[in-house]
C-alpha cells in the first residue's frame, strides 16, 4: 500500500506554532492524529531542509523501531543540524524500545546514575533486562555504570550485547572503544571508535580521540 504524500512546507507550518509555544504535549497529539510514522519518515529524504529537521524532531516523539534505519542514514547528512536531530531521535527511540515495565526500570536506573547511586542503577538495568532480554539500551546503560566503576571487562560484555541487538548503536561502539583504551588495547579501541564514526560521523569527540591515538601510534 502506497504511503500518502505529505507536503513538506505544510508539515512544517502545522508544527511550527507548537514548537514556538514549547508545548510538547500538544505537538505529540498533533503528530499522532495527523500523520503516520511512514509519512514522517518520507520527509527525512525530501528536498526541504526544514522539513527534514522537523521530521527528525517529530520521530524523536513518535518514532519506533521501524524508523531506525532511516534516521541512522540521516547521521551522515552534510547538514550538522540534521545530524544532531537524527542523533537525538535515535537516542529517544532507543530509550523506549522496551516493554512499559522495562522502560520504567531504565528511567529509574538513569536517575540513579545521576545521583551517583551506581549499585542501585545496576539493579534497575538488570531488572529491565530480565523483563525484556532484547532491550539494547538497558545493556548499554548498564555498561555505562560498569565503566564508571572501572569494571571494564564487564562493561565490554554489555556493550557487545547492545550492538548485537542494535548494530547502529554508535554509543555502545564508543563505549567499547573507551573500555579497550582504558585497558591499554589501543588497536581494539581504534577499531571500535572507527565503527562508531562510520555510523555517526558527527561524533566530534570520538574523532578527536581517534586523532590522538593515531598520533601516538605514529
Amino acid at each position: 500500500m502506497a504511503v500518502q504524500h505529505v507536503d513538506p512546507e505544510e508539515f512544517v507550518a502545522s508544527i511550527q506554532p507548537m514548537l514556538e509555544a514549547q508545548n510538547p504535549g500538544a505537538l505529540l497529539e498533533l503528530l499522532k492524529s495527523r500523520w503516520t510514522r511512514e509519512q514522517i519518515k518520507q520527509l527525512l529524504f525530501c528536498e526541504c531542509a526544514d522539513a527534514r529537521k522537523v521530521a527528525a524532531l517529530a520521530l524523536a516523539l513518535v518514532g519506533g523501531r521501524c524508523c531506525l534505519k532511516e534516521l541512522a542514514a540521516q547521521l551522515k547528512h552534510t547538514d550538522p543540524i540534521v545530524n544532531q536531530m537524527a542523533e537525538h531521535a535515535l537516542w529517544s527511540i532507543w530509550f523506549r524500545l522496551g516493554s512499559i515495565e522495562s522502560n520504567h526500570e531504565l528511567c529509574r536506573g538513569t536517575q540513579a546514575i545521576n545521583r551517583g547511586e551506581y549499585d542501585h542503577a545496576t539493579c534497575c538495568f538488570t531488572h529491565a533486562i530480565e523483563i525484556d532480554p532484547t532491550f539494547a539500551e538497558a545493556y548499554n546503560q548498564r555498561a555505562i555504570v560498569k565503566y564508571l566503576q572501572e569494571r571494564y571487562d564487564e562493561s565490554l560484555e554489555d556493550c557487545a550485547r547492545a550492538v548485537e541487538l542494535m548494530p547502529c548503536h554508535f554509543g555502545a561502539w564508543s563505549g567499547m572503544g573507551h573500555c579497550h583504551a582504558h585497558m591499554g588495547r589501543m588497536n581494539e579501541a581504534l577499531e571500535c571508535y572507527e565503527k562508531a564514526l562510520s555510523i555517526n560521523p558527527g561524533l566530534t569527540g570520538i574523532r578527536q580521540v581517534v586523532g590522538e591515538l593515531e598520533k601516538r601510534a605514529r
